[in-house]
């Protein structure tokens, strides 16, 4: 089965020579350019293109944030070029806080295109905005909409923000995708829609997003790859004296430690033979036919979601040079 993710990068084991992995580490971030080739892209079910992720840790933490927006903003101008005239696209639910991001950011947007019409403004990008809610609540495809749009503003670019699905519980809410490609608006969560992309609507379309949710079966794989971890440090620790008086053990994934595949099938079984892919996959195959692979986000996404949208939409202005003040003190 394939894996519920609208994240290149979590798909590189099965890239091929031809697509092209590039990592960097900018302070605290950490960003992985990854270059699609048209093989590949028919192998795994993502569109040619450039897609280029930004992960990162704590996003309450002020410095963190910092750190994101400065290279969030340096990323996106990789992605455009110079553009006139932008309609910004906020897709999701607002009324469904992990898929609201998009309207939400929209909030931190600046809207100047009515400004430098009356001639308040000298920016030298227009931009508009526009959250077309979702095909549920409208009974319309987001596409149609979205082209109508373009088809009478005429932008340069096009620049979709959505909420993502991811296959790791490390990257929820702790990463941004940025592609050049367009979007398919639900199939992270396999609820496919029209796709919106340059083909389809005829103008060059830029999509950002954060993976907001995962399935059950990505919370069952990891937590036993996080069990593995754990049994590894204790056995390491064992013997330690200092280890026997923590109140609270530490972070022990930092120490990047595991059993071996004899110590997993003694802990495990049969079980303990399988990949982590292969657990997952098994893990998909169970729960899917009893409708159990549940869609699940973090109890802390309100707050997450807000403080996400803040920095997304903070980007976006210093991205455009827009003449704004929206930035963290």
């Amino acid at each position: 089965m394939n894996l519920r993710t609208d994240l290149a990068v979590e798909l590189k084991e099965q890239f091929s020579e031809d697509t092209k992995v590039y990592e960097e580490i900018n302070g605290d971030i950490k960003t992985t350019s990854v270059l699609i080739s048209k093989n590949d892209a028919l192998k795994i079910g993502k569109a040619e293109g450039h897609y280029l992720t930004l992960e990162f840790g704590d996003i309450t933490d002020s410095n963190i944030k910092k750190q994101v927006i400065e290279v969030l903003k340096e990323k996106l101008k990789l992605f455009f070029k110079q553009p006139q005239k932008v309609l910004i696209i906020g897709l999701g639910n607002d009324k469904a806080t992990p898929d609201a991001l998009g309207p939400l950011t929209l909030k931190h947007v600046l809207v100047n295109a009515p400004l430098i019409e009356m001639g308040f403004s000298g920016d030298n990008v227009k931009t508009y905005a526009f959250a077309p809610s979702v095909m549920g609540k409208t009974g319309i495809e987001t596409s149609d909409i979205i082209r109508l749009l373009v088809q009478d503003l005429k932008p340069d670019l096009l620049l979709v923000i959505d909420a993502l699905a991811s296959s790791s519980l490390e990257r929820l809410n702790h990463t941004i995708q940025i592609n050049d490609v367009g979007i398919m608006p639900g199939s992270g969560i396999g609820n496919k829609r029209k796709e919106i992309t340059k083909k389809s609507l005829g103008v060059d379309v830029v999509a950002l997003g954060v993976p907001t949710v995962v399935d059950a079966a990505t919370i069952v794989s990891d937590t036993i790859d996080y069990m593995y971890q754990y049994f590894a440090y204790t056995k390491k620790e064992l013997n330690n004296p200092s280890h026997k008086l923590k109140i609270k053990l530490p972070n022990y994934k930092k120490y990047n430690l595991s059993m071996d595949t004899k110590e997993k099938e003694t802990l495990l079984g049969m079980l303990g033979s399988l990949t982590k892919e292969e657990i997952k996959t098994l893990m998909m195959e169970v729960l899917t036919p009893l409708d159990s692979n549940l869609i699940v986000t973090p109890k802390e996404i309100d707050q997450t979601v807000d403080v996400l949208a803040k920095i997304i939409g903070t980007s976006i202005n210093l991205a455009f040079n827009l003449n704004t003040t929206n930035y963290f003190d």
